[in-house]
């Protein structure tokens, strides 16, 4: 496997599962780590979302989980629930893998997941 096919691959996963939020956060890395842009579409899209065993709802709403356990990205979770949308889990879906997580990673992460999909959603998550 080449280092082309990664990124090609990668690319084409980031585009189906976030679209342009996905673009825009590889443009924000164009003046200042384009090495990084790269290495966020070859490994992560490139190698493990391109895996056969999980779908892509299934993966989405993992990433969504452990983001909301994390408590410190707000940024990276919102583009992920409108990926896990995009790709087909529901907005009830993603409140409650949000609310799950209050058990294992304490409420005041639950909560601001819960507001970052409330933002999501009024910006008009497709369903």
């Amino acid at each position: 496997m080449n280092i082309e096919s990664r990124y090609e691959r990668g690319l084409a996963k980031l585009r189906e599962i976030d679209g342009e939020a996905g673009e825009r956060v590889l443009e924000s890395l164009d003046g200042i780590a384009p090495d990084f842009a790269r290495y966020l579409i070859e490994f992560p899209f490139g190698d493990i979302y391109s895996r056969p065993s999980l779908d892509l709802k299934s993966r989405e709403i993992a990433v969504v989980a452990a983001l909301t356990a994390l408590g410190n990205a707000a940024p990276q979770l919102k583009v992920h629930i409108q990926g896990a949308i995009n790709v087909g889990v529901t907005r009830a879906e993603v409140v409650e893998t949000i609310m799950q997580m209050a058990v294992y990673a304490g409420f005041p992460a639950a909560l601001n997941g819960l507001t970052v999909a409330k933002e999501v959603f009024a910006q008009g998550a497709k369903q």
